[in-house]
C-alpha cells in the first residue's frame, strides 16, 4: 500500500533515532557556564544537566551575608542549566530539521 515511501519513512526515522542517540552520548562531554554577581560566581553544567563545577570567587564570600551567596549560586546554576537545555534544543533541531516530537518519542 505505501510501498517505497514507508521504507523510506522508516529509514529516516532510524537514522534520525541514531543520531540523536549519538547527539545524547556527544553532549554529556559538553559544558556550558552561567553566572551571577558580575562572574562572583560560576556554575559548570553538562549537556545533560548534571552541574559538574561551582566556581565561588573568595570577593563573593561575605561571613555577614551568607545569603547573598547562596542566592548567587542558585542564578549561577540556574543560568546554566538554561543555557545547557537551550544547546540540547538546538541540537535537537539540527537533527529533525525543526520538526517538534513527543516528548518521550526518542
Amino acid at each position: 500500500m505505501f510501498g517505497g515511501n514507508m521504507q523510506k519513512a522508516m529509514k529516516q526515522m532510524q537514522k534520525m533515532q541514531s543520531d540523536m542517540a549519538k547527539m545524547q552520548d556527544e553532549l554529556k562531554d559538553r559544558l556550558v557556564e552561567g553566572s551571577a554577581g558580575g562572574g562572583v560566581v560560576k556554575a559548570v553544567v553538562n549537556g545533560h544537566k548534571e552541574v559538574k563545577e561551582v566556581i565561588i570567587s573568595p570577593a563573593a564570600v561575605d561571613p555577614e551575608d551568607v545569603e547573598m551567596l547562596q542566592d548567587l549560586v542558585v542564578a549561577a546554576v540556574n543560568e546554566a542549566l538554561r543555557t545547557a537545555e537551550k544547546m540540547m534544543e538546538d541540537e535537537m533541531k539540527k537533527i529533525t530539521g525543526g520538526m517538534k516530537l513527543p516528548p518521550g518519542l526518542f
